[in-house]
């Protein structure tokens, strides 16, 4: 049986691929209020607002591609039992050879949306029908971004919980850890098991997590020689 190695990854493990990050510096929560775009009381006040930001996120996303972080991660399924826990909502993993199956998104999906009348029902966009208003219906519902916002509880928690505690290495990538509940994720790994951590600006962790102070696509370089070896 094949070693269970579970990423945890954040907005840096995109930000090279050009994906624009919410809270560092000219990110985007300095150029759109969060409460109004990301929030329960936003989309009440103004729905059209917050459908017109995912637009333009989608839009921007259709323009980058998956880095080699992203593919480097994809290409451990060969010999490992790889799932990746994700705050990110672009669908990088996936396009980078992820199985769709082994990707827990935390905080939604940016290409899909959901109805308003049967939430458990979701939509898939594709090119060229991107956009949507408060005036779009698909199969007769009214649909909202398929997208966790502030105020609203964290549906693929308990997954991520359950994923973090069956791994053998947790190797946590682009995340500020500052972002909560996700970020406690990483205390849900079981004693003894091998924590990394790579980020430029690492965030406090606990003793004993290796930290490499590095970008997504150079620490996954490093990593190579921190995993442990594939069964046989």
């Amino acid at each position: 049986m094949k070693r269970k190695i579970v990423f945890l990854t954040g907005a840096g493990v995109s930000a090279e691929s050009g994906i624009s990050t919410f809270r560092d510096a000219d990110g985007l929560w300095e150029k759109y209020p969060v409460m109004q775009v990301c929030s329960v009381d936003g989309f009440r006040a103004d729905p059209a607002l917050v459908h017109r930001f995912y637009n333009e996120r989608r839009r921007q996303l259709l323009e980058v591609s998956p880095n080699s972080a992203h593919k480097a991660i994809a290409a451990l399924q060969d010999r490992y039992d790889v799932t990746v826990v994700t705050q990110n909502v672009d669908d990088l993993h996936e396009r980078g050879g992820m199985d769709p199956a082994r990707v827990i998104h935390l905080h939604g999906e940016l290409m899909k949306v959901r109805s308003l009348t049967h939430p458990d029902r979701l939509f898939t966009l594709a090119p060229p029908d991107l956009d949507t208003t408060p005036l779009t219906r698909i199969g007769g519902d009214p649909v909202r971004p398929h997208i966790v916002f502030f105020q609203e509880p964290v549906p693929m928690l308990e997954k991520g919980v359950e994923a973090v505690e069956q791994a053998d290495m947790l190797v946590v990538i682009g995340t500020s850890l500052a972002v909560y509940p996700a970020a406690g994720l990483i205390h849900y790994a079981r004693s003894g098991v091998p924590v990394v951590y790579i980020d430029p600006h690492p965030a406090q962790v606990p003793h004993g997590v290796t930290v490499l102070p590095l970008i997504a696509t150079e620490g996954m370089e490093r990593l190579s020689a921190l995993l442990p070896p594939p069964v046989v």
